[in-house]
């Protein structure tokens, strides 16, 4: 399954750093509302303090 970002969240997406950009899409989610995005996001910082 490929990352898809709605096209209603295709401007926040785009604003995000390139390497931010690329950690999302690796994760192969759905983005569909900002809730999505939000989560995601949050799923990063976890993964980083986990380290």
């Amino acid at each position: 399954m490929a990352s898809y970002v709605a096209p209603e969240l295709r401007d926040k997406f785009e604003s995000l750093p390139i390497n931010l950009k690329n950690c999302i899409l690796e994760k192969n989610v759905q983005l569909k509302t900002i809730h999505d995005l939000i989560r995601v996001l949050e799923d990063i910082v976890a993964e980083g303090e986990a380290e």
